[in-house]
């Protein structure tokens, strides 16, 4: 299948809908646990892994349950078909659930939200190198992390404004823009001819049981890739990789809790009212910042990872973001908001500054699936997909209960050091990667400029 980047654009939107949701539920659910539930920062960590857990369980599942399916739609829609409305109806249901202030209501609403979101997510992942060469994925890459954050950026500023009047609003629309954006992938973008021919059909116990062997077999013939292999760059990338997703999850997850309780000194749990709503918004906002830099710098990042090298252009971007987050560290220690109004200077100097940050997570972000991917044969690109995954949410199933208890202890003053700590090792075990950057030809595994 010809290669078009209007079709890149198109599978963006996936990437699109999805960013809506988890903007909103990493912004606002903290807070409605602890305001609403009383939890405390470290368990309030714990809740805020159910994604990854299921992320952890399921991805590699469900990466090699698409690879080996085959349908008249073809190998990924299907579970894009099955996932997103669930998904879509369950996220809308979460201020139903809090509203009615019961604790396993809202836990079951959001435990199912998660499931359905993962069931969808890897193949919507997958469906990029699918239709993409290998010397064009870090471009796609940035299309569809571009469109990712053009979700993330909607989500949070016109999030806001929904906020300040209604805190379900948001939710509602949210869950009807990815139902939508869903749709037009499911329309507009065709899988390649030859997953596009059902296969023989097989009974589903066989299947399963099928898969999962091959799944969670072929996780354990990747992972001995990654740490019985004498080259280490898979094993390097990956450890990066979930170094720095735990510095960028904690602070996905509690910086609108950093915001309220620690800048503006509101108790935990204090009654809602219009002056907190626009705090908590107005902290979402600020995250915003971070998602329009990277929206408008991400296509760019994947053109400088193609022009001077995926490594240096994710070392350049880990070093600038560790920089920012400092930056804004002394910033909140050394002055504090007035105001959630975003005339407030402070509130102004948080938003530059996350801005920038947002330019180095896109120098990041956008060149690390396809070194992973460029690592691996046609055949399994699904399974080091969920392998990048498994890390990745790995990371973020670490992330938000390991911050948390360093929040309980010692205060939200620790959430932002935190984070560089772990932007910083990330930096340093990249140095070790040496393949995944250049690919000169392809057969039948794939052959690397500056192997080891």
């Amino acid at each position: 299948m010809e290669f078009k980047y209007s079709r890149i654009f198109l599978l963006g939107f996936g990437f699109f809908g999805i960013s809506i949701i988890w903007a909103l539920y990493n912004a606002y659910i903290p807070i409605f646990l602890q305001d609403t539930f009383g939890m405390n920062k470290t368990v309030t960590g714990f809740v805020m892994t159910i994604d990854n857990l299921f992320a952890v369980l399921l991805l590699p599942f469900l990466g090699a349950l698409s690879d080996m399916t085959r349908t008249r739609l073809g190998r990924r829609k299907p579970y894009i078909l099955l996932g997103a409305p669930s998904a879509a109806i369950m996220f809308a249901l979460i201020p139903v659930a809090r509203s009615h202030e019961n604790l396993a209501l809202f836990m079951g609403t959001i435990v199912l939200m998660n499931f359905f979101m993962a069931l969808f997510r890897s193949p919507v992942i997958a469906f990029m190198p699918d239709i993409t060469p290998s010397e064009k994925r870090s471009q796609a890459n940035g299309i569809i992390n571009f469109m990712g954050g053009l979700g993330a950026l909607l989500a949070y500023f016109g999030g806001k404004a929904l906020y300040d009047v209604n805190y379900a609003y948001p939710f509602y629309a949210a869950a009807a823009v990815m139902l939508l954006a869903n749709l037009l992938v499911v329309l507009f973008v065709p899988e390649p001819e030859e997953y596009r021919v059902p296969g023989k059909k097989t009974g589903i116990g066989k299947l399963l049981s099928e898969t999962s062997r091959r799944s969670f077999g072929e996780l354990r013939e990747n992972l001995k890739d990654v740490f019985a292999s004498q080259e280490r760059s898979l094993l390097f990338v990956l450890v990066s990789i979930f170094l720095w997703f735990i510095a960028f999850n904690s602070l996905e997850t509690f910086f609108t809790s950093y915001f309220k309780y620690h800048l503006f000194g509101i108790p935990v749990g204090a009654a809602e009212t219009e002056f907190t709503r626009k705090i908590e918004s107005t902290g979402a906002f600020l995250l915003g910042a971070v998602s329009l830099s990277f929206m408008i710098t991400a296509i760019p990042a994947g053109f400088l990872g193609a022009r001077i090298g995926r490594k240096k252009t994710i070392t350049l971007g880990l070093v600038l973001i560790s920089l920012v987050v400092a930056g804004a560290y002394f910033l909140g220690e050394t002055s504090k908001p007035q105001s959630p109004s975003l005339s407030d200077p402070v509130v102004m100097e948080f938003m530059a500054l996350f801005f920038v940050a947002g330019i180095g997570w896109a120098m990041v972000n956008v060149n690390s699936l396809p070194m992973v991917v460029d690592m691996t044969t046609e055949e399994r690109l699904g399974g080091y997909t969920g392998l990048y995954y498994f890390f990745s949410q790995a990371a973020n199933l670490v992330a938000p209960p390991l911050a948390g208890a360093f929040l309980d202890l010692i205060g939200y003053k620790t959430l932002l050091p935190f984070a560089v700590a772990f932007f910083i090792l990330a930096a340093i075990t990249m140095q070790f990667v040496r393949r995944g950057d250049i690919v000169r030809s392809r057969g039948n595994a794939l052959d690397y400029l500056g192997t080891d």
